[in-house]
């Protein structure tokens, strides 16, 4: 029976994960409901408690208004945000959203490592009539068949008897300020009839947009993976494109736009496809489809040729160089942007990294300029050290690798070592007049 839920409107949240998706989720909530947001890293929590948000997603002053000081006054408001890392500070809470990274690891195989942590720690705390809802996208059956196991075996209780859960996948854009959270549409979905209406209506709630009750939580789960996948194999076919057309001498730029007149064209772009869903999720579909006994060839195509890209573009240069009577080795290169993506500080899963890597194979030195980033984050992720804009020196090729508005007005012929200097833009960020060449 399911008459145990607690009504919304008496209800207290806990948002489990405080990045990009959970923090603006946990402040949208906090305008209605009591909210705790909870995180691992202390760091991330005396950030938030000083009311900046160093991902950039919610502006200060949104974060400021919505923070409570304390569990007391949290219960006295009857909403607010109070972000903390101590477990007691969610153990009165009955709804709970799980919105931790699910990343690959080396083997591009899903890495649960996260989700399976953040179940057993709510698994200590959860109670009769409590309700866990996941957000972390995964591949379909994940939640039921990984995570509920693991809720089932910490707490004792029984799922959908004494506990239920629910998925809605997270649909935000990082560096986004247009198409934000309470502007997309929303699919919910539950573990019985009852919940799903339940879970539907608390997103409900703060979703202007509207929501998608989906039929199951495994249908959710693959909605959310295959609109990652689709975009990815859409820009696969434009990255091999590209690949095709470097050969024959033509600009993959110019046989797009001409190809986007007619009315039903869609105009993907070539590029590096990083970030912590495009590359990343299509590998959690692969994983489940080989689970099955089938092989997605289509799928796993696609991101052999998005994985390559890096390496394309670093070749590129380097023949390029060769064509101006550069001496490669020991010649100094410079990579403007290393985020994933334009006027964002997200650096999860930057394919700009291959590029760095594939230059240094060829013995070159190599600096990277990237005004979003933050310089402590790219050095404990990639053991790389961002150089600062006073520190460019003279460069014999310079590539654009992420469109920052910042590189709109930036004085490249400074930093040029002479007039052979090569320029590649792999976004056609530049007129093309200016480069030598571009993806």
């Amino acid at each position: 029976m399911t008459s145990q839920l607690i009504p919304l409107n008496q209800s207290k949240i806990a948002v489990i994960g405080l990045g990009y998706v959970g923090l603006p989720l946990a402040v949208e909530l906090a305008k209605q409901y009591p909210t705790v947001g909870y995180d691992i890293s202390p760091k991330r929590i005396d950030g938030l408690e000083k009311g900046h948000d160093v991902t950039l997603e919610v502006e200060d002053g949104d974060l400021q208004v919505s923070l409570v000081k304390s569990s007391m006054e949290l219960e006295e408001k009857r909403l607010g945000f109070l972000p903390s890392n101590a477990i007691s500070t969610i153990s009165t809470c009955n709804i709970y959203i799980v919105t931790v990274p699910t990343p690959i690891n080396e083997h591009k195989t899903p890495d649960l490592r996260p989700l399976i942590a953040a179940s057993t720690m709510l698994g200590k705390v959860l109670k009769k009539g409590d309700v866990v809802i996941y957000e972390s996208t995964t591949y379909p059956g994940c939640t039921e068949e990984d995570c509920v196991p693991v809720l089932e075996r910490e707490s004792g209780l029984k799922f959908n008897q004494d506990f239920y859960c629910g998925y809605s996948p997270e649909r935000i854009n990082p560096g986004d300020k247009i198409n934000t959270l309470t502007k997309i549409k929303k699919v919910t979905s539950g573990s019985t009839f009852e919940v799903a209406d339940y879970v539907n209506e608390l997103y409900a709630s703060i979703i202007k947009a509207g929501t998608y009750k989906a039929s199951s939580i495994k249908v959710a789960e693959a909605s959310k993976a295959i609109e990652n996948a689709q975009r990815d194999v859409n820009i696969s076919f434009v990255n091999e494109l590209a690949l095709i057309f470097d050969r024959l001498g033509i600009d993959t730029n110019e046989v797009l736009e001409a190809a986007g007149t007619k009315w039903n064209f869609l105009k993907y772009k070539p590029g590096l496809v990083g970030g912590h869903c495009i590359g990343v999720d299509p590998y959690y579909l692969a994983h489940k489809a080989e689970q099955v006994g089938y092989h997605p060839a289509v799928i796993l195509s696609g991101r052999r040729v998005n994985d390559n890209m890096g390496m394309f573009v670093a070749n590129k240069v380097v023949k390029l160089m060769i064509q101006k009577g550069k001496t490669i080795k020991g010649s100094k290169s410079l990579i403007l942007g290393f985020t994933f993506k334009e006027n964002c500080p997200d650096i999860r899963n930057t394919r700009v990294i291959d590029i760095y890597k594939e230059l240094g194979q060829f013995g070159l030195e190599v600096d990277v300029y990237d005004p979003w980033a933050s310089i402590e984050e790219v050095k404990s992720e990639y053991n790389l050290t961002l150089i600062a804009k006073e520190k460019l020196q003279k460069y014999d090729s310079i590539i654009l690798a992420v469109g920052h508005k910042e590189f709109c007005d930036m004085d490249l012929e400074k930093i040029k070592a002479n007039g052979n200097t090569v320029l590649y833009d792999t976004k056609a960020f530049y007129a093309k007049q200016l480069v030598d060449g571009r993806l």
